[in-house]
């Protein structure tokens, strides 16, 4: 019977567990966590069939290895299995960096053991083994990465496990992910957190905490997240998120420089650009990193044409408001003179 071997057992750790065993009920999975209470709760969610004592004994015998444990836990993780990996065995991550665990596996794992970098694209802002679910991934992206001596049947195998997870596998190389997930998944994380934290830290927040709706929750969702993941994620991957929290504070003093203006077309564009691009990503999904130039220019003259046809009628709908208004006024004012 093959064996998977599971290190780290929370969230994404306990979700893949659970679809291995709801996809594949024979295959034997062994568990690791930092602590025993949370092997022992996977246990009892039949998550994992083998409690092991160790890291080490987790992977003996194992075929497929998969190391769910924080970044920066991962290169001791590598030492630690590194002389009990079986011949042959591959060896992957779900970290939400790559370029640092790349280096780490390729400095310390054995040459008869195949590493693939994986990262997938799904969770939720609960931690944790009871926030496990088997459907977290369920037509998510999960990001292969593949060093360029990879083995082919490694690579093969990783494939594997992101779709019998439900993923939709996609390929990059290590600085390509790196950079793409800092400015959509790292400056997101950031900027709820800088959000909350700003809010929070008026002395008027017992009143405004009383206001806060369903906007403020989502905007700042992610800031109830991990504290441990979003350190181990800045410093791994610092770089390229200072790259985008300075494109954001560029764009931020920009919205700012607008509504300062007071010039109504403007701030409608503004926004009015915002919404039709946002709405027709979710309508759309993304565009296709094969489609021509022509057809991104196409694309770009609808969404322009759209814009503008919106703009016009929005200025439209604002002049006859004030026209309106003042007609009001002045009609209150004729019947209020003597």
């Amino acid at each position: 019977m093959p064996r998977i071997a599971i290190i780290g057992l929370g969230l994404i750790g306990g979700s893949i567990a659970l679809a291995l065993k709801r996809a594949q009920p024979e295959v034997e999975v062994a568990g690791f966590a930092r602590t025993r209470e949370t092997v022992q709760k996977a246990r009892r969610l039949k998550a994992i069939d083998v409690a092991a004592d160790s890291a080490a004994d987790a992977v003996r015998g194992a075929s497929l290895v998969v190391i769910a444990s924080p970044i920066l836990a991962k290169r001791a993780v590598f030492a630690e299995i590194a002389d009990a990996l079986e011949p042959g065995a591959v060896v992957t991550d779900v970290g939400s960096t790559k370029s640092r665990v790349m280096r780490w596996a390729k400095e310390i794992l054995p040459a008869h053991a195949h590493f693939v970098g994986g990262h997938p694209m799904a969770g939720k802002e609960q931690a944790g083994i009871d926030a496990a679910d088997a459907d977290l991934f369920q037509d998510r992206p999960w990001v292969i990465v593949p060093s360029v001596d990879a083995d082919e049947a490694a690579v093969n195998t990783v494939l594997g496990l992101a779709q019998v997870c439900g993923a939709r596998p996609m390929f990059m190389d290590a600085e390509e992910h790196d950079s793409y997930v800092a400015a959509i998944s790292h400056l997101p994380l950031v900027v709820a957190s800088a959000l909350f934290s700003v809010v929070f830290g008026s002395t008027a927040w017992p009143e405004l905490a009383q206001l806060a709706s369903s906007g403020f929750r989502d905007t700042t969702r992610l800031a109830s997240g991990s504290p441990e993941m979003a350190h181990d994620i800045v410093r791994t991957n610092r770089d390229n998120v200072l790259h985008w929290i300075d494109r954001f504070a560029q764009e931020l003093q920009r919205f700012r420089d607008v509504i300062a203006s007071e010039e109504g077309e403007q701030i409608l564009e503004a926004f009015l650009r915002a919404q039709v691009e946002r709405d027709n990503y979710i309508e759309s999904g993304p565009p296709r990193r094969e489609a021509s130039e022509q057809e991104f220019e196409r694309v770009n003259f609808l969404a322009n044409l759209l814009i503008g046809s919106k703009l016009a009628s929005a200025l439209q709908k604002q002049e006859q408001i004030i026209r309106d208004a003042e007609a009001r006024a002045e009609g209150k004012d004729r019947k209020g003179r003597p």
